[in-house]
């Protein structure tokens, strides 16, 4: 259900990697979620195969897999903004709940043998967006749950979780199809939502809700949005994401089809296939830290990527079960941990503030390329044959090894990355309103002109501060006429918003901003001024037109 990594090379100084197991409420979420994970893959093993029995067209065996990871593209994004904004024990509950009244519905559908392609796809579809709902809140709750010392562990034992139920959950699923039928798969796993459920019913979260009104659905997901986009490392990890699932989505999605028809064996071949790719990710995911700690994140995601693109290509072109499996186990192990590695990027260089938000859209470009590349690949085995397509995805997977050459993965410790606000007092002396705006705000710098240079260089620092945070149209002038006065400017839509700006910055961005101050020589500070703008027509003859009062804010606190 979920795809998470440790970095933690100080796990083994905090009691190694099963010590987060000793906080009773970690304990029974995790415990709880490796039954969901087991219900999930045994549902891809029920609805792949059943594909195979409704439908010979390989395509839409593939479209299953696209079915599974669709709502993950799609859902995540807006379910990480809601788990910013709301309570994330009450999302993570609602995700579960329709999971598992969707599964049920598709369970009865089956038994009653009413089901059909296109019906099997929309129950995948309407599952994978419950489960979607509920995966970014349960990732970025994690460090509620665990103290500070074990949230690496923590992070890690997420994969070993998943993992542990992908290294038995699909034999087990091919052993239910072959004894009792699809509709048993999509019953279990049903019934498997249900512990995990009662486990976050019974979590007591300390929610602490922001003193600022939470923004709407829209607009948060755009902030998220906007903070990736001026995040040049965020950016890095979710490209690379995005075309690593595109170029190995056949090593699942066409899967059943490799069981089937090169392999010429059933379900419980499919099933072991799936097993055998999942014992090599646990295998892998314990092997991480070790590796990441060795050769670095950039360099160990490189050598996965042609791990799995080389061992692809062996797939292609063998018709031998053990090679198969063997291979199997060499990709899932690859696989993992460049999912990982990816993940804990993301984790460790987002803001707490955006955490599920990054979490939610490194989630979408990765199940979004192993969504879009099962289609693709998929697609194209009708004409090309199904050994020619595996061959040219495994590939593919090779040559995202360029990527890293041209932007590289970032390497941050996940110092600096709490959110620390700002303590200066704002004096305003207008009735406000959140919605009042646009707001402008400029700040003045004295620089030395001799050091005009590097002042600039810091400064365009700043500015990604700024944009991530959310700014707009940033700009920095030098007067004309006294050539060491500088003014930064950039706007906010309205005043809410520029509070909540203002509730974001880390200590790293705080650090930046005092390498840009260090260069000023008044010894006032910066003197800073805020405005707000007044379009044509928005004063009156004789008085200014008030604000409207509802949710009136006169902000003198930090």
């Amino acid at each position: 259900m979920q795809v998470s990594d440790s970095g933690q090379a100080a796990s083994a100084a905090s009691g190694g990697t099963f010590a987060p197991l000793r906080e009773k409420t970690f304990r029974r979420i995790w415990t709880s979620s490796l039954f969901s994970n087991f219900g999930q893959l045994i549902l891809g093993v029920g609805a792949a195969w059943e594909m195979t029995k409704l439908s010979n067209d390989p395509s839409m065996v593939a479209l299953v897999q696209t079915a599974l990871m669709l709502p993950l593209m799609l859902v995540a994004v807006p379910a990480g903004a809601l788990a910013d904004m709301f309570d994330r024990r009450k999302i993570a509950l609602t995700g579960l709940a329709f999971a598992a009244v969707s599964g049920a519905a598709l369970s009865a559908l089956a038994f009653a043998g009413l089901t059909t392609p296109w019906l099997l796809l929309a129950f995948c579809v309407l599952i994978g967006a419950g489960v979607s709902l509920y995966s970014p809140s349960w990732q970025a709750s994690i460090g509620e749950q665990v103290s500070n010392e074990h949230l690496p562990a923590a992070i890690a034992l997420g994969t070993i979780s998943y993992n542990l139920a992908r290294s038995f959950g699909p034999a087990l699923g091919g052993l239910v199809v072959l004894a009792w039928g699809a509709q048993a798969a999509f019953a279990i796993n049903a019934a498997a939502y249900v512990p995990l459920w009662i486990a976050f019913l019974f979590w007591t979260r300390r929610h602490v809700p922001s003193r600022l009104p939470p923004e709407r659905l829209d607009r948060a997901i755009v902030t998220g949005a906007r903070y990736a986009l001026h995040a040049p490392q965020i950016r890095s990890v979710l490209a690379r994401a995005f075309l690593f699932g595109f170029a190995s989505a056949p090593l699942s999605a066409l899967a059943p089809l490799i069981a089937k028809d090169q392999l010429q064996g059933n379900a419980g071949t499919y099933g072991l296939m799936l097993g055998a790719a999942g014992v090599g990710a646990v295998f892998g995911a314990l092997q991480i830290a070790r590796l990441r700690k060795a050769i670095g994140t950039e360099r160990a995601v490189r050598l996965m990527a042609l791990g799995t693109g080389a061992f692809m290509v062996v797939i292609a072109f063998t018709r031998s079960e053990a090679v198969v499996l063997t291979a199997m186990f060499v990709t899932g192990a690859c696989s993992i941990m460049s999912y990982s590695m990816l993940n804990v990027g993301v984790q460790l260089t987002a803001p707490r503030w955006v955490t599920a938000r990054a979490l939610s859209l490194f989630s979408s470009a990765l199940t979004g390329g192993i969504a879009i590349g099962s289609a693709v690949w998929g697609a194209a085995v009708a004409p090309y044959g199904l050994p020619l397509v595996f061959a040219v995805s495994g590939i593919a997977v090779i040559l995202t090894v360029i990527v890293g050459f041209i932007s590289p993965l970032p390497h941050s410790d996940g110092e600096g990355q709490d959110t620390i606000g700002l303590d200066n007092e704002v004096a305003v002396s207008l009735d406000l309103s959140m919605r009042s705006g646009p707001v402008c705000v400029e700040i003045e710098y004295d620089v030395d002109p001799e050091h005009a240079r590097n002042f600039y260089d810091v400064m365009r620092r700043v500015q990604k501060v700024r944009m991530r945070n959310g700014g707009f149209n940033w700009t920095i002038s030098r007067d004309i006429g006294a050539s060491n006065i500088w003014l930064e400017r950039y706007h906010c839509p309205t005043w809410g918003d520029y509070l909540r700006m203002r509730d974001r910055y880390t200590m790293a961005d705080s650090d930046t901003q005092a390498e840009a101050d260090a260069f000023n020589r008044s010894g006032h500070g910066t003197r800073v001024r805020r405005w707000l703008e007044r379009p044509y027509g928005s004063v009156r003859w004789q008085a200014d037109s008030p604000d409207p009062k509802v949710g009136t804010i006169n902000y003198m606190g930090p």
